[in-house]
């Protein structure tokens, strides 16, 4: 054993969001515009919160 442990990010570039939810960035940046999706900005690069996208499928899984 390494010692090392899978971390999972707690935050993603855009288009790693867009990829992890199964979405266009297009279609992502409007989440993000209505609020369903947070971001942080770190220095330039701004970020989307992983938590925020487990919260937008869970909402959207209690709708069907």
């Amino acid at each position: 054993m390494s010692g090392q442990q899978n971390v999972e990010p707690i935050c993603v570039r855009v288009n790693d969001a867009a990829r992890m939810i199964g979405v266009g960035r297009t279609k992502l940046y409007e989440l993000i515009s209505s609020g369903e999706v947070e971001t942080v900005k770190i220095g330039k690069a701004t970020r989307v919160t992983t938590a925020s996208l487990h919260r937008l499928v869970e909402r959207h899984r209690a709708l069907d």
